[in-house]
């Protein structure tokens, strides 16, 4: 006979291969769902400073960002992490990218994004002192953070600027 504990084990473990089974079709639901947000604008607004401080360049700067980002929900998305990444080139490093604006979107009625003059919460800061008449990209980068599923990011860069020779 079988006693109350394999008969409690094979109950579970049925019910957690119900539950794994429906995270998969829900998953293959909306596995091929491509919205594609549109960005009309994120540009540079203002350089506000860009200083040395410690063998290294900071720049502080304000930009403008209207963008719609609804079509990038479906029902199995929990939240978008949005951020603007600034890159550009240096002689030390070939690619350099730094975060300097983010926020998190819960809600489809909160995608569209309407900032002018923006201020970045996080200084563009080089690792030395290369960031003089250095050409910057502006791009908005989202990450889907699905109920189930997989996570993935996509991103659009929309412009770019070049920093002055001298320290502003």
């Amino acid at each position: 006979m079988h006693t109350l504990w394999v008969r409690l084990n094979a109950v579970v473990f049925f019910g957690l291969t119900v539950i794994v089974c429906l995270a998969v079709l829900t998953w293959f639901s909306t596995a091929t769902h491509r919205g594609y947000p549109t960005v009309e604008t994120l540009e540079l607004n203002k350089l506000t400073s860009l200083r040395s401080h410690g063998n290294k360049d900071i720049a502080v700067l304000t930009f403008d960002l209207h963008a719609d980002l609804e079509k990038a929900f479906n029902w199995n998305v929990k939240q978008l992490f949005v951020f603007v990444v600034a890159e550009y080139r240096s002689k030390k490093h070939p690619l350099n990218q730094v975060v300097v604006w983010d926020t998190i979107i819960e809600d489809k009625e909160d995608a569209k994004l309407h900032l002018d003059k923006q201020r970045v919460d996080y200084g563009l800061i080089d690792q030395g002192t290369e960031l003089r008449n250095t050409t910057v990209n502006l791009k908005l980068v989202w990450d889907h953070m699905p109920l189930t599923g997989r996570l993935f990011m996509e991103s659009l860069s929309k412009s770019s600027f070049k920093l002055p020779g001298k320290y502003v």
